[in-house]
């Protein structure tokens, strides 16, 4: 099974961590995007859209993060834990999961990304959006041990991703109790958390080269 990738990337590393969660080996095709690896002939063909992460299984293409780690647990997990069946457990899930991608993850990117690659000034009206999110994750997390009800669920391993990420650009989560005490334990008790751990610290890597 072929996985096109960044390790530094957190979609990569939320479908790597559930890879993990279920125990498929993906084979990693590292994907360099500055270099237009993605807008290669051959990539095209696999994904008209070249975008990461892009999985590949047996013939078979799929992109987007959310969906490929919905796919590997449909095709591949041994039980419903990950992504349960029942229709309100797997509703809150769901939201969670697409909170993550149209809310936290892209709050931050709004807000971050412009100045990492663009070396545009930081915008103040960006940076509230993207802590009212986290803001929204603290609440979802009173009380609770996991994002999306009383077990781990893919939700936590593409939040993870995200706050991982939040992380690393130095967001202060101490602001955030819930959050803050949910990361500190899933980034360790997580599937696949030392993939996790050292796709952050390629990010690192490359924010310092950024400098």
């Amino acid at each position: 099974m072929d996985f096109y990738y960044l390790p530094g990337s957190a979609p990569c590393r939320a479908v790597q961590m559930t890879a993990a969660a279920v125990g498929v080996e993906l084979n990693l095709k590292l994907t360099n995007l500055m270099a237009g690896e993605h807008m290669k002939p051959e990539f095209l063909k696999i994904n008209p859209q070249h975008c990461i992460p892009t999985l590949v299984d047996n013939g078979f293409s799929l992109w987007e993060s959310r969906a490929i780690m919905i796919y590997l647990v449909e095709k591949y997990g041994k039980d419903d834990k990950l992504y349960p069946k029942e229709p309100q457990k797997r509703a809150v899930v769901n939201q969670r999961m697409f909170f993550d991608q149209g809310t936290l993850y892209q709050r931050f990117a709004d807000y971050f990304y412009p100045q990492l690659f663009a070396k545009q000034p930081p915008n103040a009206e960006n940076e509230k959006k993207m802590l009212d999110a986290l803001g929204f994750l603290n609440t979802f997390l009173e009380g609770a041990s996991y994002v999306a009800g009383e077990q781990l669920t893919l939700a936590d391993l593409t939040i993870l991703a995200t706050i991982s990420t939040y992380e690393v650009a130095k967001v202060d989560l101490g602001k955030y109790p819930n959050v803050a005490g949910w990361f500190e334990r899933l980034r360790k008790e997580a599937p696949g958390a030392d993939i996790n751990e050292a796709g952050i610290e390629e990010f690192k890597k490359y924010l310092n080269n950024k400098e």
